[in-house]
């Protein structure tokens, strides 16, 4: 079978390689084996970096605000580490390319944190976006912080929680820290870019502010938005000329802002950040896990300008990291009722693809990934269906077979080339197993506060 090079996917079909001199200058030093398929790398824009997965140490999936709380039993690990298994899951599947939201929100570990972060990138060979956390709001309640959730705890849990209410850094030291982590790494492979993580958590003056340095920097902006019904019931109380609006007023909406799940968001929002430029990274499964709803991605389409991407947020589907199936729930999930397919195979490659490497600031990135294509079509009576179309609808990690990151491969046959994954894999949940007697006595204020917000969120108007 000829091998493919599928570099336009949804826009053309593959062409058929009859010789490596046909191929991109990145992939001729490894040419492609008869019945390969290379495409251009997708991009994975929107993600928290777990080696531990939050399953794994009990947090199971819930509506968003009532299953944060169970980040809290996060195991003390070596952030590289952390960060090494998280990205070389990522690669094995055939992704190379990744959105870090960094989870630390102390100040003073980000730069030291970052550094071990970038270092487990460049050692297995992807390609990273650095989003460092910015904050000065109390994200135990929306309206009022901790002391909201006081009458549901009891006096003993409200004693053992209230000491670990955290304070915040003030802004300019803040957004001197993720100038100090950009000085810190200039790999052409990392771009480091602010992280409001969302404007419930954030002050104006912080939101002002990053506006602000942005324009001055040109470093690209980070944020989730308008995830869950509290979030836009809240934001709405909040800024009653509306939270996208707001944002523009500011300057804060620009090409240089990706806006995670946007769930909640309405027709005219999507519209006013579609005209500035802004992307809309969607998180199908973590959004349906965290019953957060479906975000209006038709809503985003415009002629010759896909606005969205698509990110794992940490969880995917099978919580297996499979960014392929998570292209594929996507384009169910968005394909509509009518005759006429509402999100097609070149909407979804677009957004994988190039919107993705809009997000990591590498829109001219040549990456790619091979694929066992025989595989997929095995049983296949036509060798002319679109491949686009056979990717999503059958295409899992499973098939991925190498992956070439900037002309180095760095898995080849689902292996890490630099990395002894499994090894790696084992050393994280050593650490963690030794750290499971501080979880254990944790466990029961972590259900404690978990019910609290509970209670706490189904006292609002309108919230069942």
């Amino acid at each position: 079978m000829t091998p493919r090079l599928l570099l336009n996917p949804g826009h053309s079909p593959a062409q058929r390689i009859t010789d490596d001199a046909e191929l991109p200058q990145a992939l001729q030093s490894f040419g492609l084996q008869p019945g390969d398929l290379a495409l251009p790398s997708p991009v994975n824009a929107h993600d928290h970096g777990y080696g531990i997965r939050t399953l794994d140490f009990g947090a199971l999936d819930d509506a968003l605000e009532v299953w944060i709380p169970g980040l809290r039993l996060r195991p003390r690990t070596d952030p590289y580490l952390e960060a090494l298994v998280a990205f070389g899951r990522l690669a094995r599947t055939g992704v190379g390319a990744t959105m870090h939201c960094h989870n630390s929100l102390n100040v003073d570990r980000l730069v030291d944190e970052a550094h071990a972060v970038t270092r487990a990138a460049r050692n297995i060979g992807i390609r990273l976006a650095l989003s460092c956390p910015l904050l000065d709001h109390d994200a135990w309640a929306y309206d009022g912080g901790p002391q909201r959730l006081r009458p549901f705890l009891s006096p003993d849990d409200w004693h053992a929680l209230a000491g670990t209410i955290p304070s915040y850094a003030p802004i300019h030291t803040q957004l001197a820290a993720v100038e100090a982590v950009a000085a810190a790494n200039t790999s052409p492979l990392i771009d480091v870019q602010y992280g409001p993580i969302g404007p419930q958590w954030c002050s104006n003056a912080l939101l002002e502010a990053i506006a602000e340095a942005s324009a001055l920097h040109g470093r690209r902006i980070h944020m989730h938005l308008l995830e869950s019904p509290r979030q836009r019931l809240w934001l709405d109380r909040r800024f009653p000329e509306g939270v996208v609006p707001y944002l523009d007023r500011i300057g804060f909406l620009s090409p240089r802002l990706a806006i995670a799940h946007g769930v909640q968001l309405r027709p005219d929002e999507c519209e006013l950040l579609a005209e500035r430029g802004v992307q809309l990274v969607s998180n199908p499964s973590a959004n349906l896990r965290l019953r957060s709803g479906i975000a209006p991605i038709a809503s985003t389409i415009k002629p010759g300008r896909p606005a969205f991407a698509i990110g794992l947020d940490g969880t995917g589907l099978d919580d297996d990291q499979d960014l392929w199936r998570e292209m594929r729930l996507l384009y169910l999930l968005q394909g509509g009722h009518d005759l006429t397919r509402r999100l097609t195979a070149r909407n979804v490659f677009d957004a994988a693809i190039k919107v993705g490497r809009q997000v990591i600031n590498a829109a001219d990135a040549e990456d790619f990934t091979i694929i066992n294509y025989r595989s997929l079509i095995a049983d296949a009576l036509f060798d002319d269906v679109d491949e686009a179309e056979v990717l999503l609808t059958r295409m899992s990690a499973r098939h991925a077979k190498g992956l070439v990151i900037a002309g180095k491969e760095i898995m080849h046959n689902g292996e890490l080339t630099n990395v002894d994954f499994n090894a790696a894999v084992s050393e994280l949940l050593a650490q963690a197993r030794a750290d499971l007697p501080r979880l254990e006595k944790q466990r029961p204020l972590v259900r404690a506060l978990s019910a609290a917000t509970r209670s706490y969120y189904a006292s609002w108007p309108g919230i069942s």
